[in-house]
C-alpha cells in the first residue's frame, strides 16, 4: 500500500502559482484555491506583510491584472529589533 503525498496547504499553493514567470490573477487564484476575490487579495498583502516582494502588473488592455513573487523574505537568523531591547 502506498501512500499519496500530503497535498500542500494553500499558502504553499499560492506561491507556488506566483513564482511561475506569467504569474497569475486573483480570479486564477480564487478559482483553484476555493477562495472568495477579498480573501485572494488579503493573501497577498499577507505575503508582502510576511517579506515576499509581490508586483502586480496589468499586461493589456482589457486583460486582468497579474500577481508575481519577484524575491522570497530572507531567511536569516536575526531577531528583530523588538527583540533586542529591553524596555525595562
Amino acid at each position: 500500500m502506498t501512500r499519496s503525498p500530503k497535498p500542500k496547504t494553500k499558502k504553499a499553493r499560492l506561491i507556488q502559482m506566483l513564482s511561475r514567470k506569467a504569474g497569475a490573477d486573483v480570479a486564477t487564484i480564487s478559482e483553484k484555491l476555493d477562495w472568495q476575490m477579498h480573501t485572494t487579495r488579503a493573501a497577498l498583502t499577507g505575503l508582502r506583510k510576511a517579506g515576499y516582494e509581490v508586483l502586480g502588473a496589468k499586461p493589456d488592455e482589457g486583460k486582468p491584472k497579474r500577481y508575481r513573487i519577484l524575491a522570497m523574505p530572507a531567511q536569516t537568523g536575526a531577531t528583530s529589533t523588538a527583540e533586542k531591547t529591553d524596555a525595562r
